[in-house]
């Protein structure tokens, strides 16, 4: 019988599923975190996974998913395989009694990712979601100010995360980029503020049959506002966003190592009607700040190395993740109606109406995109 508990004072057996783009990160931190003991890499192509452990690992490489998770030392899987095949691995981990770490997106499409947060949710399971950049020392530096209040109350995010490249074959620009923004969205806002809805344009301008260049608005059920921009055919390559509160505004720069965040207690104020007198209510009511802006010191570690150390506090204490299955859940809603909205050029699409029955992901020209993963995650199981 299998368990998927590890003693206290012992390391989590954990198998790797996916040699090809990811996996080896995954085997890479596994092995340098203490908390874990990485005992299988999985494969079908099992030469690929040997050359990804070494000559002298005494990491085991299979190319039987069945023999790996019937192992009782294993009681956790992380899996890094093309989309499509996300809802078999890790609904057959699930079921075999294993806590499943699963590469962005959840799934394949949001029903598939609800029969995966349903079934973890029923034999009591840590699914998580690796949503990477929700654990750079950047981000989460953004979380802590947001939720401690001291930017005040979220007004605007405004985001670009654009460069030059590489065009997908399978998805469009926004299904290849934007996951990165969205999940940021999701784990830096604070409790009970959410989007709940969104309107999506983009354009095809170099004939590729998919959007190579789309912008994201997302309305918050607080009234505050959410911009996205994303972009393949850019010569230069951005990575900034505005978080602006009703206190201070923030500017993270994703590509200046030397000052990633900067705050700046510089803004607009607007006196309200009851502070003012007759007169001074014909006069403006807008007064501007300006004050200091400051550089909070960052410590620089991978971000990979977190997220590991997270999905073992979740297995060690049955809390969810931080990025949990319900986490990816919400990103891939969001991208469905934002996919919906582009088909039908920017219409505005309610986040909390959407179709969990769409069997597919449908693009920039109206088509749908079937099942399926990136190249660039080349492992199978």
């Amino acid at each position: 019988m299998n368990s998927s508990h590890a003693a206290a004072d012992e390391p989590i057996g954990v198998a790797v599923i996916g040699a090809g783009y990811w996996g080896p990160n995954l085997v890479r931190n596994f092995q340098a975190s203490a908390e874990f003991r990485l005992r299988w890499l999985c494969d079908l192509d099992v030469r690929r996974a040997r050359r990804v452990l070494g000559a002298y690992s005494t990491v085991q490489a299979s190319d039987d998913l069945a023999a790996v998770l019937a192992d009782d030392t294993v009681h956790a899987v992380a899996v890094a395989t093309p989309a499509g095949t996300h809802l078999e691995v890790a609904m057959a981990a699930l079921r075999a009694g294993k806590h499943v770490l699963v590469e962005k997106p959840l799934a394949a499409s949001v029903e598939q990712g609800r029969a995966l947060v349903a079934e973890a949710e029923r034999r009591g399971l840590s699914l998580m979601c690796d949503h990477t950049y929700c654990y750079t020392p950047a981000v989460l530096r953004i979380r802590e100010l947001l939720h401690g209040g001291e930017l005040g109350e979220l007004q605007y995010l405004d985001s670009v995360r654009i460069n030059l490249g590489l065009v997908q074959r399978d998805i469009d620009v926004m299904w290849d980029l934007a996951p990165h923004d969205l999940s940021i969205l999701d784990f830096i806002l604070p409790s009970g503020v959410a989007p709940i809805s969104v309107a999506a344009h983009g354009a095809d301008l170099i004939g590729a049959g998919r959007a190579c260049v789309a912008y994201l608005t997302l309305q918050l059920n607080t009234g505050a506002i959410a911009h996205i921009h994303v972009n393949w055919l850019s010569p230069v390559k951005i990575r900034t966003a505005i978080i602006s509160g009703s206190k201070r505004t923030l500017v993270w720069d994703d590509l200046n190592p030397s000052q990633r965040l900067s705050i700046f207690d510089r803004g607009v104020d607007v006196a309200s009607a009851e502070e003012l007198g007759d007169e001074q209510r014909r006069d403006v009511l807008v007064s501007y700040r300006s004050g200091d802006m400051v550089a909070p010191a960052l410590t620089e570690r991978e971000a990979l190395r977190t997220m590991v150390e997270e999905y073992a506090r979740s297995i060690r204490t049955g809390m969810p993740a931080l990025t949990d299955g319900r986490a990816g859940l919400r990103v891939m809603a969001i991208l469905e109606a934002a996919s919906r909205s582009l088909a039908n050029g920017g219409k505005v699409v309610d986040i909390s109406e959407m179709d969990s029955g769409v069997s597919g992901r449908i693009i920039g020209t109206g088509a749908v995109l079937p099942q399926g993963g990136t190249e660039r995650s080349g492992a199978t199981a």
